[in-house]
């Protein structure tokens, strides 16, 4: 891990560190995470650690370890398939409110981002690929004019996440989805909320699938 420097939002640059750790394969599931050493690679003190972790640990991406600690957990998915249902609908919902409120908008900055992620799909960097996916995802958030739908998706992401780099580690020519994102942001620009939402709730269940399907290959 690279060092970190001192900032606002430490604790949330932790977080994101060792949740791209995990998503990357770096860290895997049963490794136990030791506060202590993490702290050092970070070249920061152990506060901010202890208190990422402390959130990890409530969105389900660590558990107590046996003894003392805490490990990377294993994924349910039970749970994923719970989420990605839940994700669906609140994903409906935002596409479906940036149609109606700003589809000027989409159409002036949108083609911007669908260009990266498929650089990013083309780059075959996992971390590149995941970080153009939540780019186009929470720009539509923001479109949404909805307050609340970005915070209520930062959970949903975490393990999203989880789930995207696994199944990215497993495929030898990962799954693009920028024609769906192509898709759903001509929707959106033409300011049809009801066929965006319809668009985003297919391409989360479909995604839900397909990763699901990879991860019950790979452990049936």
């Amino acid at each position: 891990m690279k060092p970190l420097h001192a900032a606002p939002s430490l604790v949330e640059q932790v977080h994101r560190s060792i949740l791209a750790e995990i998503a990357s394969g770096q860290l895997r599931p049963g490794e136990r995470i030791i506060q202590e050493q993490l702290a050092q690679q970070l070249g920061i003190s152990r506060q901010p650690v202890q208190q990422a972790l402390t959130l990890l640990r409530k969105e389900g991406v660590l558990i107590d370890a046996p003894g003392r600690g805490l490990q990377v957990a294993p994924l349910d998915l039970a749970h994923v398939r719970h989420l990605y249902e839940v994700r669906a609908v609140i994903e409906g919902l935002a596409f479906r409110s940036a149609a109606e409120r700003n589809a000027k908008a989409a159409a002036a900055r949108g083609p911007a981002l669908i260009l990266a992620g498929r650089k990013a799909a083309a780059s075959g960097a996992y971390g590149a690929m995941i970080a153009a996916d939540m780019a186009f995802h929470d720009f539509i958030y923001g479109l949404s004019g909805n307050p609340l739908v970005a915070p209520a998706m930062e959970t949903h992401w975490t393990q999203t996440q989880r789930v995207m780099g696994e199944v990215l580690m497993r495929d030898d020519k990962p799954r693009d989805i920028w024609d769906q994102h192509e898709a759903l942001l001509a929707a959106v620009a033409a300011g049809d909320g009801e066929g965006a939402e319809k668009l985003a709730r297919r391409h989360i269940l479909e995604a839900a699938d397909f990763m699901i399907g990879r991860l019950q290959k790979e452990t049936g």
